[in-house]
């Protein structure tokens, strides 16, 4: 964490840095693995707190998680992949189908028009008078 007069600015933290949070107001803090077990103050609020130990177990348990994340966002990924191409395979469909549905009602009308006309023609001539 860094700080540039009043504002604290957010940095990525390196391999060898100790990311933990203030014993005091919880802010997350990020210092150099050499001062692991010294007595800090909060660039938050100013009281000391001790920075943790690293352990090999944390690293490597983050290494698990990060593997599981990755893993799972991987998966997510095929996932998406597959149900956007069911969605679009569907469009087409739903578009095919629409044509049709379209084709028929142009029908439905030329065959109104005829059935019309025939009938206008069988019937005959009226009187008028």
């Amino acid at each position: 964490m860094e700080a540039s007069g009043n504002t604290v600015t957010a940095v990525a933290p390196a391999s060898s840095d100790i990311v933990f949070a203030c014993a005091h107001c919880a802010t997350s803090l990020i210092v150099d693995q050499a001062a692991a077990g010294a007595s800090l103050p909060c660039q938050n609020c100013g009281k000391q707190t001790t920075v943790p130990q690293p352990s090999v177990e944390t690293g490597a348990n983050a290494a698990l998680r990060l593997s599981e994340v990755e893993h799972q966002l991987k998966e997510n990924e095929s996932q998406r992949t597959e149900v956007t191409g069911y969605i679009n395979q569907l469009n087409i469909q739903v578009h095919r189908w629409q044509l049709r549905l379209q084709s028929l009602n142009d029908r439905q009308i030329k065959l109104r028009i005829e059935l019309a006309e025939i009938r206008g023609a069988s019937q005959p001539p009226r009187s008028t008078g």
